[in-house]
């Protein structure tokens, strides 16, 4: 089992800035990457970026290259989310999520995911 708790969610300004945090506990040593999804309201859940364990490979979705970065501190098993230039568009509730690994084909999908945390709530108000 792994367990992932996020924090760093808020309300902020368009054009704002948030850092998102991810800590995994638990069995962390077979996990392959690590990824943040969002949900806004009456949507799907979608991909926002993934980070790779070893050699810390990123994927992004194109909505957010340029202004989302993610990052991983394997000492601490925690994985980040800077999150800049904020917009409305960007309000959704974010979740990390483990990817086991090793068919990386389908770490832009939800179903490639294993274990999820409890999400945290981004508002960006306009």
């Amino acid at each position: 089992q792994v367990q992932l708790v996020e924090s760093g969610g808020g309300l902020v300004q368009a054009g704002g800035s948030l850092r998102l945090s991810c800590a995994a506990s638990g069995r962390t040593f077979s996990s392959y990457a690590m990824g943040w999804f969002r949900q806004a309201p009456g949507k799907e859940r979608e991909f926002v970026a993934a980070i790779t364990w070893r050699g810390g490979s990123t994927y992004y979705t194109d909505s957010v290259k340029g202004r989302f970065t993610i990052s991983r501190d394997n000492a601490k098993n925690t994985v980040y989310l800077q999150m800049n230039s904020l917009q409305s568009e960007d309000t959704a509730v974010y979740y990390c999520a483990d990817h086991r690994g090793p068919n990386i084909s389908n770490l832009r999908s939800a179903l490639g995911y294993d274990y999820w945390g409890q999400g945290t709530q981004v508002t960006v108000s306009s």
